[in-house]
């Protein structure tokens, strides 16, 4: 899911040098959203994945 953030990020950079200011708004959008769920995800596995079970 990061990598998808990051190739968003890119296509916001490169349409943005080009003059597609829409495009890039959307790009730059769908990245940060994509970022913050990676995020979330990544803070979950760490609270859940030091959790001891019992016997």
């Amino acid at each position: 899911m990061l990598r998808w953030a990051i190739i968003f990020f890119i296509i916001a950079l490169i349409a943005a040098a080009f003059g597609f200011g829409g495009i890039a708004g959307d790009a730059a959008w769908i990245g940060k959203v994509l970022a913050v769920i990676f995020v979330v995800l990544f803070v979950l596995g760490l609270v859940m994945g030091n959790r001891k079970t019992l016997p």
